[in-house]
């Protein structure tokens, strides 16, 4: 066997743990698969004759691409958002589809990914790097071009705004989906009462329209204000189809068959902690929503 045959053997090998580091990074699969193929890239042009921990070395690779591309990202963009809401991963309802598990895992959900996207480039690198995937701050600190120090820091201010926000959903889901569910039936019957029952007092609703889209980009907090905003919708709950978003209980609606708006609930104690939703006509065009058909 060649050595580019052994290397791409290897990385193959590897390939869902680099999808996984890369996917918390970007919040995106599409950008997650490209930033793992340029790595393969790399790669393919380097010499790993001398590499003693050949995984060490690919996840450093794909970081550093993951980085170029943050940074990209962040200079691109011509107006800051309010709300930034990533590309969701919807699934059927009855489970996960196998190709995700490895991105999914640990909890990663639509709640997450929206606090990560408020994070500087390099501190959601460190943040991820060392909290997600256990690489050493001396690592991380070659990667971002920092001292170990200033990588610590980077991840200790990451960590801080993650865990100032409720991301971490009960594992029940069938519990989640009763909630859910009962969201919707008082939305539907116009129950104040009902729908502030299943809100926690803190929750927060993020809904993210795209540019151009002001009208269909919120963020509102508490579960008065939420609730005001559900009967504003509540004409559509018809329209409501089950889903697994981002791993969690959500749903897709579409009226007449096209998505308006994808929605992921966090639940924690049986009270929705965050309700996240993707209201960007040009994002949901580019969803794979063939799944929910099957």
């Amino acid at each position: 066997m060649s050595e580019h045959d052994w290397l791409a053997e290897h990385f193959e090998e590897h390939r869902p743990h680099l999808r996984a580091v890369a996917f918390r990074m970007l919040g995106s699969l599409s950008e997650a698969d490209d930033a793992v193929q340029e790595a393969w890239l790399r790669t393919s042009r380097a010499d790993a004759s001398e590499v003693e921990n050949l995984g060490g070395w690919l996840t450093t690779i794909t970081a550093r691409v993951c980085l170029n591309m943050l940074r990209s990202r962040a200079s691109r963009r011509e107006e800051p958002l309010d709300v930034r809401v990533p590309e969701p991963i919807v699934s059927s309802p009855n489970g996960v589809d196998p190709e995700h598990e490895a991105v999914l895992a640990d909890s990663v959900g639509l709640a997450l990914l929206v606090v990560l996207e408020t994070l500087a480039p390099a501190e959601r690198l460190a943040f991820v790097l060392h909290d997600m995937f256990g690489v050493p701050f001396d690592e991380i600190a070659a990667i971002a071009g920092r001292t170990p120090a200033a990588a610590r820091q980077l991840a200790s201010r990451g960590r801080r705004r993650v865990q100032g926000v409720a991301t971490t959903p009960d594992a029940d889901l069938a519990g989640q989906r009763s909630v859910v569910e009962a969201f919707f039936a008082a939305a539907r019957g116009g129950d104040f009462e009902a729908l502030v029952a299943v809100l926690d007092p803190d929750v927060v609703l993020r809904s993210d329209g795209g540019v151009g889209h002001p009208a269909s980009t919120v963020m509102v907090r508490g579960a008065p204000a939420v609730a005001e905003r559900a009967f504003t919708f509540s004409g559509l709950s018809p329209f409501v189809r089950p889903a697994l978003v981002n791993g969690v209980a959500g749903v897709v609606v579409a009226p007449r068959g096209r998505p308006v708006s994808v929605m992921a609930f966090t639940v924690r104690r049986g009270k929705i902690v965050a309700i996240d939703a993707l209201a960007d006509p040009e994002r949901l065009r580019q969803l794979d929503l063939a799944v929910l058909d099957a």
